[in-house]
């Protein structure tokens, strides 16, 4: 689907990083994991960039969290830094095939933007009645508020500044009925599919969405 969609809300939700609340159009279904291509035209040039979902539903509206880097983002990033309600945005999506599909039990391995969909996929399992674990790996954590409110709620959340095998370790249960998701940069997705395939879980079974 491409739709012109309207900004319902800006939240600074970590350093240097905001969630983006826009109204979905009718007939736009997505699920937590998949994720959604923002473009504009800024100073004349027309950029486009991919995000991945940080809501548990789309009903009416969906956010996106956005990592904004000063020095390395250019334009397009400091265009979705200033974005507020009322402004419009074009989307297209969704996109992506490894995303929640009601598993009875997630374990989300982030690394840096890989908190939004972390944080989607947990409040949306906690709703369905299923169980969660999200292992989360930064040095300045976003989304503290939703992942205490997850851990409250009954989340295993650990968040890591360093390895992960041992946190992952911990999480993997290797349940049937568990869902092994990794969401990160290329780096953290290797050391995360190591981390699981040292739990138990093959590769091939895991849901990835490695952000380049």
């Amino acid at each position: 689907m491409d739709a012109t969609v309207d900004v319902t809300d800006t939240t600074t939700v970590g350093p240097d990083t905001v969630a983006i609340e826009f109204s979905t159009p009718a007939g736009f279904d997505a699920q937590p994991g998949q994720f959604v291509k923002l473009s504009a035209t800024v100073d004349g040039e027309s950029y486009a960039r991919f995000y991945t979902l940080s809501s548990p539903d789309v009903d009416g509206t969906a956010e996106i969290t956005v990592g904004i880097d000063p020095e390395e983002g250019g334009p397009f990033s400091e265009f979705l830094a200033d974005l507020s309600a009322g402004d419009a945005i074009e989307m297209s999506g969704p996109f992506g095939a490894d995303y929640y599909e009601g598993e009875p039990r997630v374990v989300v391995l982030a690394g840096g933007p890989g908190v939004g969909p972390a944080v989607g996929i947990g409040e949306r399992a906690l709703d369905d009645g299923g169980e969660v674990a999200i292992v989360y790996r930064d040095a300045d954590p976003a989304h503290e508020e939703r992942l205490a409110a997850l851990a409250d709620a009954g989340a295993s959340v650990d968040i890591v500044d360093g390895p992960i095998a041992a946190a992952a370790g911990d999480a993997i249960t290797g349940r049937d009925d568990e869902q092994v998701f990794v969401y990160g940069f290329a780096d953290f997705v290797e050391e995360a599919t190591d981390a699981a395939a040292a739990a138990g879980v093959p590769v091939d079974e895991l849901k990835v969405e490695n952000f380049g």
